[in-house]
C-alpha cells in the first residue's frame, strides 16, 4: 500500500510538465511580442551587459520549457530555466527581493517558484518518464 504513493518518477514528471508548462506561457508571450525584448535589452545595457544577450530569454523560457517537458537534457534545461530566473532578478526585480506583498507573501513568489524549479530538475533529472532520461 505504501508504494502505491512513493513513485519518484511520477513526481519529477510532474514537477517536469508544471514548470515547463507554465514558464513556457512567458516564451510564447515573448515570440508574440517581440517588443518586450526592447526592455530586457535597455536592463542589461543599464548594469554594462551587450544588449544582444537578451535573446537568451529565448533559451530560457522556450527551449529549456521544452526540454524538460520532454524529458531531453532535463537537467541542463532546469540550469538554463535557473539562469534566467538569476538575471530576471537582477534585472527587472532586485527592488522587490526583500518586499513583501499586503497579504504577507514574498513579492517574488513566481519568480521563486521558477528559480528553485529549474534548480529542482537539475539536481533530480527527468526520471524514467522521458525521451531521454537521465
Amino acid at each position: 500500500m505504501h508504494r502505491l504513493f512513493h513513485n519518484d518518477d511520477l513526481g519529477k514528471l510532474i514537477l517536469r510538465v508544471t514548470v515547463g508548462i507554465l514558464i513556457l506561457f512567458h516564451g510564447i508571450h515573448k515570440i508574440l511580442n517581440p517588443g518586450s525584448l526592447d526592455f530586457i535589452s535597455k536592463q542589461l545595457t543599464s548594469i554594462g551587459l551587450p544588449q544582444g544577450l537578451a535573446y537568451g530569454v529565448y533559451a530560457g523560457e522556450v527551449i529549456a520549457p521544452l526540454m524538460i517537458i520532454f524529458g531531453v537534457f532535463s537537467r541542463f534545461g532546469g540550469l538554463l530555466i535557473f539562469g534566467n530566473m538569476v538575471f530576471a532578478l537582477v534585472l527587472a526585480h532586485r527592488s522587490q527581493l526583500f518586499t513583501l506583498t499586503a497579504t504577507g507573501g514574498w513579492a517574488l513568489e513566481l519568480q521563486g517558484f521558477y528559480l528553485f524549479s529549474g534548480l529542482a530538475v537539475f539536481f533530480l533529472g527527468s526520471g524514467r518518464t522521458a525521451i531521454r532520461p537521465d
